[in-house]
């Protein structure tokens, strides 16, 4: 195992009650959202169930409820746990990782990196979560409640390359763990192997084995997820690359194969390309089969939709199969899933009032947080968000660890914030973000003893580019600024400020958001000093409101 699962267990295990203990002050219950409600209220859903990036979905269910989480990378909280009664209305209820480790390394911005496609699982009245750091290896942590407290992180496997783990737990009590490879540092792709594993679910047993090779009809086959039906073992896997792949299938006897394959569910003639990678649940009667995956929507990241999911000669089929070939194709409103009790209407929060203890559970920061970058009791009703210092390496937000953001959250809205700055030194700045490989944010920066308001652009931070600022505007010192974003299809943003909150001028040229690595665009605020060194000002953010976009 890695030696950080050993020797900083006793630590991490403090840090994990300490941050879950915070965490789980926060309201349960989370606003309805008002850009994007999947339940049409008439007995249908639409898709995406989830219009906001959840990458690499995974989902169980235990008993009548249902828990989803999904590829964090190095977004901090990572893990997001997300509940629902019906599959269609879903609420965000804890996160598995309030700090990620080991810490010397996820203290720093590490886009793309961190925590890869995970794996979900109830066993033996605990839930077990599996997931890949694809340059350390396959961990796992475990809760007897969703919601947290998640035991601090032990490595499974120390491995370079490893990803997509998902486990298996036979009747017989033996357990196995099946995984795909990352190119990129592994050397090989494609391929799908299994391990047996002991069954805690800690270790592995002997040698990996190879049981599919997708090179010829699947290429980039990865992200398996582990089942068994009818003596069969299954193992669902996404073929064809992100955007324009297919959902496979592959079935056994024999648990190391050799299995057969076919492809289940694909575009078709739906506008959903590349529908796949996710998990397979029942209704708590065993009447229905669902199939929740991802779809690629770049800025917007990686959507979830929800398939009906029927048998045909122990093949599974998803979406709805016009042809009979097997094949099915997504759909984009379905009946709901027949559960017991009719649900009420959730979605994922996204506004914040910041009146709580903790901050809401749609946020993240860019890294491992500190506590000198924020504080909710400095200003009650207010997140204070300190000028947190640049790191050494600084070029631009890429390398910005203390930017505190969330996900989209539909094709079109808009995101405003009210936010007082009370900056001490030059060039320090606070204000709205719109993040991905390019970003844009509508900053407001203290210079030369005025305050400066001003879009600014960065076109390929993620290879280092320098901002580029739009004309300035002077502003008020010591009064509130509104800023807002106006996100339309296609992402375009179109940044706007107001001294009063009713009032709001345009600032700067649209804008076209554009992903990050492995993950959509996210939005927030920040407040940054020049310095490498603890400055002193700061910005109360007094809300942030998520709309319709104005007409």
């Amino acid at each position: 195992m890695l030696r950080i699962a050993k020797t900083s267990l006793l630590t991490l295990t403090g840090l994990w009650a300490l941050a879950f203990a915070a965490r789980a002050q926060s309201p349960a219950a989370s606003t309805l959202s008002q850009v994007w409600v999947p339940d049409l209220g008439n007995g249908m859903y639409k898709n995406p169930v989830l219009y906001a990036d959840y990458s690499d979905p995974d989902v169980v269910r235990v008993g009548t409820d249902y828990y989803l989480t999904s590829s964090s990378f190095s977004s901090v909280p990572g893990l997001q746990i997300l509940h629902s009664k019906d599959l269609v209305n879903w609420t965000i209820i804890g996160t598995a990782l309030p700090v990620q480790p080991p810490r010397d390394r996820y203290d720093q911005a590490q886009p793309g990196n961190g925590v890869w496609a995970p794996a979900l699982r109830f066993h033996k009245g605990e839930f077990y979560l599996y997931y890949p750091d694809p340059d350390l290896g396959i961990f796992v942590t475990k809760a007897k409640n969703p919601a947290g407290p998640w035991s601090a992180p032990v490595c499974v496997k120390q491995a370079k390359g490893w990803i997509d783990p998902c486990p298996f737990w036979d009747e017989d009590g033996r357990a196995y763990l099946v995984h795909a490879f990352a190119g990129s540092r592994a050397g090989i792709k494609s391929v799908i192997h299994v391990s047996e594993m002991a069954p805690d679910g800690l270790s592995l047993l002997g040698e990996d084995k190879l049981v599919f090779d997708g090179h010829k009809d699947h290429p980039t086959i990865e992200g398996p997820k582990f089942y068994k039906r009818h003596g069969y073992y299954y193992i669902f896997a996404p073929g064809g690359g992100v955007k324009p792949g297919w959902q496979v299938v592959l079935r056994s006897k024999n648990v190391f194969g050799p299995y057969e394959d076919k492809i289940v569910l694909a575009q078709g003639k739906s506008p959903i390309n590349g529908p796949h990678q996710g998990a397979w649940v029942d209704t708590p009667d065993g009447k229905q089969d669902w199939f929740l995956h991802f779809q690629d929507q770049g800025a917007y990241g990686r959507v979830v939709h929800l398939q009906p999911m029927t048998w045909k000669n122990d093949w599974p089929v998803m979406g709805l199969d016009p042809d009979g070939d097997g094949t099915g194709e997504p759909v984009l409103t379905y009946r709901k899933p027949a559960v017991a009790a009719k649900a009420a209407l959730a979605t994922p929060a996204t506004s914040d009032e910041f009146a709580a203890k903790t901050l809401g559970l749609q946020w993240q920061w860019q890294a491992n947080p500190q506590p000198s970058w924020y504080s909710l009791t400095a200003a009650p009703g207010s997140v204070r968000l300190a000028a947190a210092p640049r790191p050494p390496a600084y070029q631009n937000f890429w390398q910005v660890p203390s930017l505190l953001v969330q996900k989209l959250p539909a094709e079109q809205f808009m995101a405003t914030t009210k936010l007082t700055f009370r900056p001490q030194a030059e060039g320090e700045k606070a204000g709205l973000v719109m993040m991905g490989m390019d970003y844009a944010y509508l900053g407001v920066t203290y210079q030369a003893g005025k305050l400066q308001l001003a879009q600014v652009v960065c076109t390929s931070a993620d290879k280092g580019a320098t901002e580029v600022s739009s004309p300035v505007v002077a502003v008020p010192a010591g009064q509130p600024l509104y800023l807002r974003v106006a996100v339309r299809p296609d992402a375009k943003c179109q940044f706007s400020y107001s001294l009063d909150g009713q009032q709001f001028t345009p600032l700067g040229a649209e804008f076209t958001a554009r992903e990050g690595r492995w993950v959509g665009a996210k939005m927030g605020v920040f407040s940054l000093s020049p310095n490498t060194t603890a400055t002193t000002g700061y910005a109360d953010v007094d809300w942030w409101r998520v709309a319709p976009i104005a007409k």
